[in-house]
């Protein structure tokens, strides 16, 4: 007799967005061949967001208005559950992220190993992330896995996959991109078990509009505030 037949599981692409019309669709279209459903939540979105994520044939879920990228992930978060999705699998909307590693990025939640995956820019040689942004995402990262048995590579990666156990007990409260670590924290609180696989990336730097130094002052502040405020043990 051959091996069993894999049971089929349903794949969520969950994209938020914030004025991307000119690279979405392409990020939709790559993710629409490993996702069972391509969930855009446009944040708001002052340009034609909307109308190339439809056209590229994704689910859009728009905001009237800009309300940061944590709630735009928590709604792709609502979104899987409602479609009872077995994974969640979140990317950039930006092309920073190749959608063709879903598979690479899902399958440690897939065999069973792990709650909740990182695809991580720094297991493999990715020397084009800007020496800047590298030096900001490594001491975010460093505050977070200090004085933690569970250490991560890369704590601000946003290209994740989240199973059923993941979706179930997390929830995302913070706003901005400081919802990376809050995830993080609460998923060492419940003692789910996170993984990392390695992921490519590309930067264009015209994709980001937000002061990086500020930006990186705010998420390490805002490690910081979570990891005081979670009152459990840590693993």
């Amino acid at each position: 007799m051959g091996a069993a037949q894999q049971v089929h599981q349903k794949i969520i692409a969950g994209i938020p967005a914030y004025n991307q019309e000119n690279k979405i669709g392409e990020v939709i279209r790559k993710a629409s061949k490993h996702a069972d459903d391509v969930v855009v939540a446009d944040d708001g979105s002052a340009d034609d967001t909307v109308r190339a994520a439809e056209a590229a044939g994704a689910i859009v879920i728009r905001s009237e208005f800009n309300r940061g990228a944590g709630q735009a992930t928590r709604t792709c978060f609502m979104a899987a559950k409602d479609r009872d999705a077995d994974l969640l699998v979140t990317l950039d909307s930006d092309g920073q992220h190749n959608a063709e590693e879903i598979p690479v990025v899902a399958a440690p939640v897939i065999e069973g190993k792990a709650d909740l995956v990182i695809g991580s820019r720094f297991l493999n040689d990715n020397y084009n992330i800007p020496r800047y942004r590298r030096f900001g995402i490594n001491i975010i990262t460093s505050l977070f896995n200090l004085g933690s048995k569970v250490k991560v590579s890369d704590a601000q990666s946003c290209f994740r996959c989240y199973g059923r156990k993941a979706l179930s007990c997390l929830n995302i409260s913070e706003r901005g991109f400081a919802f990376s670590i809050e995830l993080l924290v609460q998923a060492r609180r419940e003692g789910l078990v996170i993984a990392e696989v390695p992921i490519s990336c590309v930067y264009d730097s015209a994709s980001h509009s937000r002061n990086p130094i500020a930006h990186g002052v705010e998420v390490a502040l805002a490690v910081i505030r979570l990891r005081l405020k979670s009152k459990k043990r840590e693993y």
